[in-house]
């Protein structure tokens, strides 16, 4: 299959206008991660017991 200049050329243009969508992206995960390290750091006994049941369950979902 051959790829011409032409359709090169619009693929560039599509990567380029999906750049500021990646960058929004990017920008909504890291402010996700410092709410869920905030509300780590605030509830750290409901974090560690919702871990232990997480890692219970798993264990019992893998174990069958």
């Amino acid at each position: 299959m051959e790829i011409n200049p032409q359709q090169m050329a619009d693929r560039a243009r599509q990567l380029q206008d999906q750049l500021p969508n990646m960058d929004e992206a990017r920008q909504n995960l890291v402010d996700l991660n410092h709410q869920v390290v905030g509300f780590i750091k605030a509830n750290p006994g409901t974090c560690l017991l919702g871990a232990i049941a997480v890692g219970f369950i798993v264990g019992r979902i893998a174990s069958r």
